[in-house]
């Protein structure tokens, strides 16, 4: 792995030594743009492939005959397959490089996706959605490790924050779209034009994406390898809680956004899907919260920002059990921004806190991030069952609890 060193200026050859100095990509640069760009289409493609399903499950649960608990499993399969792949594409990008990967995922998932528009039945529906997650799995690890590597330490934080604001921007083109085609064609529609879409937006990213210059291949690394690097970087005193925040975050989110759509479109609302897919342009805010986020944390610190973004989802999280619809929409803003913010600081966090092995590090968050959506999401299917939505809140309200004593004490291992 590239060692941390004073950049040295000029342009780079495409390979590094591990005794060279780094060469980093500095921020205002057509370089940093460039990256910027291109991990912001990354982002994109690999969230809105992920949680398009998410304002369908009424349809798809129709079109099935599935419960809403059932209906979820169509975004969960994706996810915990997702988080799984997740660890082993880490390891793999540490030999078989970054960008090329990252390139193959992309566009093999957005042609699974477009396959999953013509699904004949559910078991073919949740089969093509594993696949979409195993093969996406190339992306997210894969992204952070790239940034860690290629961007000005200094400017990582704010980095990280615009790929984050990228998957904001695409779970919410993601959600609307879906809701917005439905209402007008049919799921199966939507889902086949926003494959296209992320087709599209694999092509842009391989060809605005600079190859590495600071990426060390590691040929023929065996299993003993990557387990020793896991397990150092589960030995770190702050490591392990930066991934038990990535799990408890999502996983509030996702059973937040679940079981949302249920709610509004029973009494007494009523919603229909259009109106329910509108309420996710709150994602607008996670688009910029994100790279604000980021900045705040390489300035103030990260666990000051991540205490705060905690904090601002719990309070979302109190008002999602008001009745007024205006501030329920008003609970879900202030969820979206927490979760933003606490993602974005957790997930640079990483990448500076590993000292080596960068690509494990980010797939160790990353599968646990993806456990938490998929566990926890689910989860939350069984307290709607059992007791509707105070029951879902007051179940998100424990995991909070429980990720602002992890903040709190990643500020404190901050502070030392």
């Amino acid at each position: 792995m590239a060692s941390i060193a004073q950049p040295t200026g000029g342009s780079a050859p495409r390979t590094h030594s591990p005794d060279s100095p780094a060469i980093w990509t500095e921020p205002g640069t057509a370089t940093f743009r460039r990256v910027s760009v291109a991990l912001f289409l990354a982002g994109f493609s690999t969230f809105s492939l992920i949680y398009a399903v998410q304002p369908l499950l009424p349809s798809l649960a129709a079109e099935f005959n599935r419960s809403p608990s059932e209906s979820s499993l169509a975004l969960s399969v994706t996810t915990g397959c997702l988080a799984v792949a997740i660890l082993c594409a880490g390891a793999v990008s540490e030999s078989a490089g970054r960008r090329g990967l990252m390139f193959a995922s992309m566009t093999a998932a957005a042609i699974l996706h477009i396959a999953s528009a013509a699904a004949p039945d559910w078991r073919m529906m949740l089969v093509l959605r594993a696949l979409e997650g195993v093969m996406l799995g190339g992306v997210p690890a894969v992204a952070m490790a790239y940034l860690a590597e290629e961007v000005q330490p200094k400017a990582l934080g704010a980095a990280m924050g615009l790929y984050v604001g990228g998957t904001a921007f695409g779970a919410m083109m993601g959600r609307l779209g879906m809701g917005a085609l439905t209402e007008f064609t049919s799921w199966r529609v939507a889902l086949g034009a926003l494959g296209v879409i992320d087709l599209v937006a694999a092509l842009g990213f391989v060809l605005l994406l600079p190859n590495s210059r600071n990426f060390v291949r590691r040929p023929g690394a065996g299993f003993a390898h990557h387990r020793a690097a896991w397990l150092g970087h589960l030995r770190s005193p702050g490591l392990p809680l930066l991934f038990l925040t990535g799990f408890l975050a999502l996983g509030v989110f996702v059973a937040t956004l679940n079981y949302l759509t249920f709610r509004l479109a029973a009494p007494p609302y009523g919603l229909g899907q259009g109106q329910i897919s509108v309420i996710f342009t709150v994602f607008l805010f996670g688009v910029v919260a994100s790279p604000l986020a980021g900045r705040m944390a390489d300035r103030v610190g990260r666990g000051l920002v991540l205490v705060a973004g905690v904090l601002v989802m719990a309070a979302g999280t109190g008002l999602t059990l008001l009745d007024w619809l205006p501030g329920v929409i008003a609970g879900v803003v202030a969820v979206t921004i927490g979760f933003f913010i606490a993602h974005s600081v957790a997930s640079g966090w990483v990448g500076r806190m590993a000292a080596g092995n960068k690509g494990h590090a980010a797939s160790l968050y990353l599968l646990s991030y993806y456990l938490g959506s998929s566990v926890l999401g689910s989860a939350g299917g069984w307290f709607w069952a059992e007791g509707g939505w105070t029951t879902v809140t007051g179940f998100n309200g424990v995991l909070l609890a429980l990720a602002l004593a992890v903040a709190i004490r990643l500020r404190w291992i901050e502070r030392r």
